[in-house]
């Protein structure tokens, strides 16, 4: 797969070769073996050089990514072997990225600068798959109803408190509301809102609950794959939403109006997942012991 890849690349087998630090002719063997064992043409070949066919394009995506993969393998192996940094991986949502997450590893870099830390931004329900297959060692979700979470998934991973995340209204940059928006003021507007997941209630099951507690009658609720996909759309006047906020400073980087609500719709809870008796890793607990809300007060470990 790698001669491929540095054939294309290259767009010619000479050149190919040249780079390779090896003769053309064993690479046009290997070319063409390769072609053999798949039983398709990987390459259109002409005097000004080689182009992928539609099944080379295909194997050069797929063999970027696996021969990426494998050199982080060895990569890792490397650094494990001769004592140097230890990798973690974190899932997190959007919206804890936005800022809880850079607060946490400030402060994480100042305690184990030897730890390099990988970040992903997975849907909620794919970072409980992550942690339930033990693919990433931390997930930040947030979540509408943490109790009810916690009774469903106590035997699959540990939990960890991490705080409320309050919501607040979101609106147009051209918006003219100052002060504490009344939650009225969603009445007969078009309200944007992600795809909610019977897996993982969370901020429409939140909102919208809200609404009908309080009476509110939007004109249009338009639904969206997430809150990620919601801020240009009000950004362009579109429509307006209830987001949550973490720490009152994720959404400044946007070109919306941000304003607080009353009566108070709620808040989401952030939670930190582990695999089961991930804890004892002393790489994760230095991380947990870490997990503190915005004035620094230490949470309990567990829910």
């Amino acid at each position: 797969m790698r001669y491929f890849v540095a054939v294309v690349e290259a767009g010619s087998l000479t050149a190919a070769a040249k780079n390779l630090h090896m003769s053309q002719p064993p690479l046009s063997v290997a070319i063409a073996q390769l072609e053999s064992d798949l039983g398709v043409p990987l390459l259109v070949r002409s005097p000004r050089g080689v182009e992928p066919t539609s099944a080379g394009r295909y194997l050069l995506d797929a063999s970027s990514r696996v021969l990426g993969e494998l050199d982080e393998i060895v990569a890792t192996i490397r650094r494990s072997s001769g004592g140097a940094s230890r990798v973690m991986t974190i899932a997190a949502v959007p919206v804890l990225m936005w800022h809880r997450i850079p607060e946490l590893l400030r402060r994480h870099a100042a305690v184990a600068p030897d730890v390099e830390v990988r970040l992903v931004d997975p849907p909620p329900w794919t970072a409980i798959d992550l942690i339930a297959q033990r693919k990433v060692d931390l997930a930040a979700v947030m979540i509408a109803d943490h109790r009810r979470f916690l009774a469903r998934h106590r035997d699959s991973f540990d939990v960890y408190d991490w705080g409320d995340v309050p919501l607040v209204a979101v609106l147009p940059p051209e918006a003219t509301e100052t002060g504490t928006v009344p939650l009225r003021a969603f009445d007969d507007r078009i309200v944007l809102l992600p795809h909610r997941t019977a897996a993982v209630p969370s901020l429409p099951e939140l909102v919208e609950a809200a609404f009908l507690r309080h009476g509110i009658v939007p004109r249009e609720i338009r639904t969206v794959d997430t809150i990620q996909t919601i801020l240009p759309l009000i950004e362009a006047g579109v429509g307006s939403a209830i987001l949550p906020d973490p720490d009152q400073a994720s959404l400044e980087r946007f070109d919306v109006t941000v304003r607080p609500l009353h009566p108070d719709p709620g808040a989401l809870r952030a939670l930190v997942l582990t695999p089961r008796g991930a804890s004892a890793d002393p790489t994760v607990r230095r991380l947990l012991d870490l997990l503190a809300t915005p004035q620094g007060a230490v949470l309990t470990n567990r829910v």
